[in-house]
């Protein structure tokens, strides 16, 4: 779509009214575009859950019953009330905090409540979109959000939005069946061969293929139903924006995916209209939805979810089509990346959706995995090592991997500290915090671009996963959010939990200022020095990349003082303390001797090397 060129006048008016704080302003943006997605430190965030700003869009526009307008501060199921003016007025925080980028889960307008009769829940999350366009009434304006990137590139922080391509809210019913949900129905079946093209011969599957992947060919299909029969509600009729995505035939309606073989990319995901992906026009319209945002808001990077749920050549064409429009919008350092959910510390499942389906960089779940594994005593840090060992399996190899954005925990499989509590059974809140304080320097340090997961740093102790794990950051109303002990403080989330002297900011912030201060950190070469076979040691060299400077970082992964040696550099002589307890000495060339606390760290400049 083109789109008209400004007149001489506008433009000559716009000049006449520069002013040196405009200048300035544009002057920062450039320069935090400039940063490579490695140099970031990512805060991930549900907007509803973090602060309060305007309680006059608490409703959202809709009557004041929870089931029509899906406010319920008291129900951890939804609404709350947190909306971008309030995230807005948090940006001081966050920028304490060492935060350079805010990644937030889908502001799109949602539908505010849906699921069977006794167990609603509402669209707080924002993953049920219902228009695509503009911001969900219960967060604010899409003015609101255009200031909101606008204020977040003043503090020099980058904005990334977390969209969807893979389904829509749950609105297309089906003839057969039952509301509780529908068994997936396969293509062999129940083939596309059932019904008649517009030529009234019968339709295979080969529109599907490579070389038939064509408006033409998909013009003969003018029924959806090839599986079950869509209905769709008179009152939801014209519910989705834009309105194409009202038409059934733009949907696979194949039931409920089992997230298993050929489910995986035709059933809807938890009852959520599946979106025909295949489809020349579902990719024309999604192209055309995230482009304009791009265009009209200037974020900074996408988050994709259900990734692994859309076909290949989808993100072969979407991927560099945003990336070619982030360009030309002056948007060069233009983020991408993938959610691959797979708990697995292998590193090849979610790498080849950087190779075949071209993804910059992917959600690095082999990170979380290897890092809990080690942490938790289930395995030594060689699982470590055996995951750092795949990042040549990435497209662009160690590179890519830099780019990778790691993490702990989040907001679907739960917080670092629970599933560590949870795989280790009886363990005190002392020692889980240390645990938990180790983790959090090894995101901060080894490779990839550190993701903080919101509340995490204020020693949020969740449940479990999903609802579980997702306490409000301003005073809560959820009972089963409020009786958790959190770690750290004596506080619960009853109260608000903006704490800058809590001791996991305060390890987070700290660790922030170091990486910014050494490039080597963040986008500086990693390798692996020396591990130990039980808990214990885990050690690796990163170098500057401009001066070759190295820095050895070392981590005590037993709950045991540690007194061992590690190869360092063959020049190595002496180091500068950054963070934790440093190398004591240079046993010999090529070795140094290390001192370790339980669960501690420590992260040394070589200052001197051999003549």
């Amino acid at each position: 779509m083109k789109r008209a060129l400004p007149s001489a006048f506008a433009l000559i008016t716009a000049l006449s009214f520069a002013t040196p704080a405009m200048a300035e302003h544009h002057d920062e943006v450039d320069a935090l575009r400039e940063r490579l997605p490695e140099e970031e430190v990512v805060y991930f965030v549900l907007p509803d859950r973090f602060a309060n700003g305007d309680e006059s869009n608490d409703l959202g526009g809709y009557a004041d019953a929870p089931l029509v307008s899906g406010f319920d501060p008291e129900h951890k199921g939804f609404y709350h009330g947190g909306d971008l003016a309030g995230l807005t007025g948090k940006l001081d925080y966050l920028e304490q905090l060492g935060i350079t980028a805010i990644w937030f889960a889908p502001i799109f307008q949602n539908k505010p409540v849906q699921g069977p009769q006794g167990n609603e829940s509402s669209g707080y999350h924002g993953y049920w979109v219902t228009d695509f366009t503009r911001p969900d009434s219960h967060f604010g304006t899409g003015e609101e959000f255009k200031a909101f990137v606008d204020a977040a590139h003043a503090k020099g922080m980058k904005v990334y939005m977390d969209i969807i391509t893979n389904h829509t809210a749950d609105v297309i019913r089906y003839k057969e069946g039952d509301q509780t949900g529908y068994a997936y129905r396969d293509r062999a079946e129940y083939p596309y061969s059932r019904k008649l093209g517009i030529d009234g011969k019968p339709i295979n599957d080969g529109f599907l293929g490579d070389d038939v992947r064509t408006e033409e060919n998909f013009a003969r299909l003018t029924d959806g139903g090839s599986a079950y029969t869509p209905i769709v509600p008179k009152a939801e009729k014209d519910i989705k924006v834009p309105t194409w995505l009202n038409d059934p035939i733009y949907y696979h309606n194949r039931g409920d995916t089992t997230f298993s073989g050929e489910s995986s990319r035709f059933g809807d995901f938890v009852g959520l209209d599946d979106l025909f992906t295949e489809h020349p026009r579902v990719l024309a319209g999604m192209i055309e939805i995230y482009g304009d945002w791009i265009r009209n808001t200037g974020i900074d990077g996408y988050r994709i979810d259900t990734a692994r749920h859309v076909n290949p050549e989808f993100w072969q064409s979407f991927v560099p089509e945003m990336r070619r429009i982030a360009a030309e919008e002056g948007i060069p350092n233009f983020h991408i990346f993938g959610e691959v959910y797979k708990d697995s510390p292998d590193s090849g499942y979610i790498a080849q959706y950087t190779r075949r389906d071209g993804f910059p960089a992917v959600l690095d779940f082999a990170f979380q995995e290897a890092v809990t594994q080690a942490l938790s005593g289930q395995a030594s840090p060689e699982v470590l090592v055996q995951m750092f060992d795949g990042d040549v399996l990435y497209e662009g190899g160690e590179d890519a991997a830099r780019t990778m954005p790691t993490f702990l925990g989040n907001h679907d499989m739960g917080r670092f500290s629970t599933i560590l509590k949870q795989r280790m059974g009886d363990v005190s809140q002392e020692e889980l915090l240390e645990r938990v304080r180790l983790g959090h320097a090894m995101l901060m340090t080894l490779r990839g671009s550190p993701v903080i997961y919101y509340g995490d740093e204020q020693g949020f102790l969740g449940d479990g996963n999903d609802q579980a794990a997702r306490e409000d950051m301003f005073a809560s109303r959820v009972d089963s959010y409020n009786d958790n002990d959190l770690l750290g403080t004596d506080a619960s989330t009853a109260g608000e939990n903006f704490d800058t002297t809590h001791t996991l900011f305060e390890t987070i912030s700290k660790l922030a200022a170091i990486r910014k201060a050494h490039p080597a950190l963040s986008r500086g070469k990693q390798v692996v020095r020396s591990y130990d076979l039980e808990p214990g040691l885990f050690s690796v060299s990163r170098f500057d990349p401009e001066t070759g400077e190295e820095y050895l970082i070392a981590f005590n992964t037993s709950d045991k003082f540690l007194t061992t040696r590690s190869r360092v550099g063959y020049d190595a002589r002496e180091f500068e303390v950054l963070s934790g307890v440093c190398m004591s000495e240079v046993a010999a060339p090529g070795s140094a001797t290390i001192a370790l606390p339980a669960f501690s760290w420590g992260v040394c400049k070589v200052t001197k090397t051999a003549e």
